[in-house]
């Protein structure tokens, strides 16, 4: 079991890095290749991105689409499954808006990304998660904007905690910042 962290902005190759990662993972455990997406498809733009990631990905993975449940799928999974979750700061936003206009509290999404980590540690796959670094711009106007960064520093940091390996991605370089070089 082991559990890679892969962060960085918008674009910076993170995903990318995560799947050849993975991919190498599987090769060398002779595992099963899972990819869980938690983007879900609500215009036109992001079908286009996600079909985007399904062809760049390729064959030879099994896929699932989990906008919010990821707890009880990580349990699923067992130690020859090697498993990329990509991308953690969707499924924030997912379990932020999942109420539709009542946003949810500190309490409950603070429950729900401890319910992650807990299903991460518990779990005997190869997980790597990708997540957004948002934290390094400006604090952004609108309550709900501020829920959003703070919840997400506050769940990549939670995820540190757990994770034996950690990488920031910017411009496609990855920088190992915890665990094996």
């Amino acid at each position: 079991m082991t559990i890679q962290l892969v962060l960085g902005g918008a674009r910076s190759g993170k995903s990318s890095h995560a799947e050849h990662s993975a991919t190498s993972l599987a090769n060398k455990k002779n595992g099963r290749l899972h990819y869980v997406a938690t983007a879900q498809p609500f215009d036109e733009e992001m079908r286009s991105r996600i079909e985007h990631h399904k062809q760049s990905r390729g064959t030879g993975w099994i896929e699932h689409e989990c906008p919010t449940e990821l707890a009880n799928l990580i349990a699923t999974f067992g130690k020859d499954d090697v498993v990329l979750i990509d991308c953690l700061t969707l499924w924030l936003n997912n379990i932020i808006f999942a109420n539709g206009t009542s946003t949810p509290s500190d309490e409950d999404i603070k429950s729900q990304v401890s319910g992650l980590v807990t299903s991460l540690e518990s779990s005997d796959a190869s997980i790597l998660l990708v997540s957004n670094e948002v934290g390094l711009g400006v604090v952004p106007m609108g309550e709900v904007s501020r829920l959003f960064v703070d919840h997400a520093g506050w769940m990549n940091q939670a995820l540190v905690r757990a994770a034996h390996k950690v990488e920031f991605v910017a411009a496609g370089l990855p920088l190992v910042m915890k665990g094996d070089k």
